[in-house]
């Protein structure tokens, strides 16, 4: 296969075991999607509009979650737009200072922690996006959904801080910071609603779980960051794996690429000898909640290379 593109170059290089799936309840996704962010105000903005046309919330929500019914899927596909929004928000705030995210973030918190009432059309999308999932969850479920929800909002100040520090983030900082911000956890305990019996407390906890949560987070959301570099880069970000290692090794962003894949391959072989070693002792429920994180893995990978936001991948070539 000819390499031409930067694209080229991750596609041949990134090892991706799993199978590609796709729900196919998506038109029904997108629809529900439009019409709760109209709902809510946040398309009102034309340029909010045209991110979520770039986005393609409901295509990601399909291409992570291809098992999940109609009903638990626009959920998930609500809370990724959800996430778009808030994270570019955060982003042009905290690009002038961190302090300037304190309002947005302190109002998510309240919602989430507190249940205070929303002060703001985005904090009111929030508030009725954890009604859904109180709704469809078990207590702990949404429990655990409000938390992992406010650890990716604590994440966004992490990010801002880096952004605006004279220091630039090692590699190491900036892997912590984007383990947070990368906001895919929040979704793991949908996964755990979406199986017919509910996993059990010790499954859920069980430290090699617990691992493999992190391990599919990671793999997923450095995948999105092979392609989405370059558009980072010429928007002068610095939370990305790929852009990280260009600044560690001083080298081009195409070595830099090739550097996260190793990374990244390694992570993705890690996770499937720990859920070879402990598929056996988990219930059907524990497997198809371990399944939903695989479906981060292949569905980031799926959406990223194709997606218009980081069309800007096929701009570059291959080769320095």
């Amino acid at each position: 296969m000819p390499v031409s593109t930067l694209r080229d170059l991750i596609d041949t290089n990134l090892r991706m075991p799993f199978p590609f799936q796709r729900n196919p309840h998506e038109p029904e996704a997108a629809t529900g999607v439009d019409a709760w962010l109209k709902v809510w105000g946040l398309t009102d903005d034309p340029d909010v509009a045209a991110m979520i046309a770039r986005t393609r919330p409901a295509e990601l929500a399909c291409y992570t979650s291809p098992s999940m019914d109609a009903g638990l899927l626009q959920i998930v596909a609500h809370q990724i737009a959800y996430q778009f929004v808030f994270d570019d928000l955060a982003e042009d705030l905290g690009r002038h200072s961190p302090g300037r995210l304190l309002p947005l973030l302190c109002e998510s918190v309240a919602i989430l922690r507190d249940g205070r009432p929303p002060s703001t059309p985005l904090g009111a999308a929030l508030a009725d996006l954890h009604r859904q999932v109180r709704e469809r969850c078990t207590p702990a479920q949404a429990a655990r959904w409000a938390w992992q929800s406010r650890e990716y909002v604590h994440g966004l100040l992490y990010e801002a801080v880096a952004q605006t520090h004279p220091f630039l983030p090692r590699t190491g900082d900036c892997t912590s910071i984007r383990s947070l911000t990368a906001g895919v956890e929040p979704f793991y305990p949908l996964y755990e609603a979406a199986q017919p019996r509910e996993p059990t407390a010790a499954e859920v906890h069980h430290p090699v779980v617990r691992r493999l949560s992190r391990l599919s987070a990671d793999a997923a959301v450095w995948t999105a960051d092979l392609f989405s570099a370059v558009k980072e880069q010429r928007a002068g970000e610095m939370i990305n794996i790929a852009l990280a290692h260009q600044r560690e090794h001083r080298c081009s962003l195409q070595t830099a690429v090739l550097l996260a894949i190793e990374e990244i391959n390694g992570t993705i072989e890690t996770f499937e000898r720990l859920y070879d070693g402990i598929k056996p002792e988990l219930s059907p429920a524990g497997v198809g909640y371990v399944e939903g994180m695989i479906g981060w893995i292949r569905g980031c990978y799926d959406w990223s290379r194709t997606v218009p936001r980081y069309a800007d991948v096929t701009s570059v070539p291959a080769v320095p």
